[in-house]
């Protein structure tokens, strides 16, 4: 039996590269690039990490020791303590789940936090109102 639209329906369910670029993100919020340094404690030893971009949702951080997909940790940057489990990690680094979602106010400041750390790495001076988004 020849279906009718046979090839219409095939050609259609080739991805195009709209269709890849519109598909590119699909994460539930947008990520921030900050690079932080912070704690991540799991399974009774602490390990130096560094935040490479975080969400309400969750953060990507570079991280030295090797964790198990679903362990839960503990990330600790100073101004925020939050659970988290690992959803993901390759070569070094790996992605984080909070066990709860991250408020505006506390994005920007880790933001500004953020850039004042680099500011302060490059030895240049920051106002205040420099770090506000």
């Amino acid at each position: 039996m020849v279906r009718l639209g046979y090839r219409q329906d095939m050609a259609s369910t080739v991805p195009s590269p709209e269709d890849a670029a519109s598909d590119a993100d699909r994460r539930a919020y947008p990520r921030v690039e900050v690079a932080l340094p912070a704690f991540l404690q799991a399974d009774g030893e602490r390990h130096f990490v560094r935040i490479l971009d975080l969400s309400a949702g969750g953060a990507k951080l570079d991280c030295p020791a090797s964790l198990a997909s679903g362990t839960t940790v503990m990330l600790d940057c100073g101004t925020l303590c939050r659970g988290a489990a690992v959803r993901w990690q390759n070569a070094g680094v790996l992605g984080l789940c909070f066990d709860s979602e991250l408020e505006a106010r506390e994005i920007s400041a880790l933001i500004a936090r953020s850039k004042a750390v680099a500011a302060w790495r490059k030895g240049e001076r920051v106002a205040a109102s420099d770090l506000e988004q």
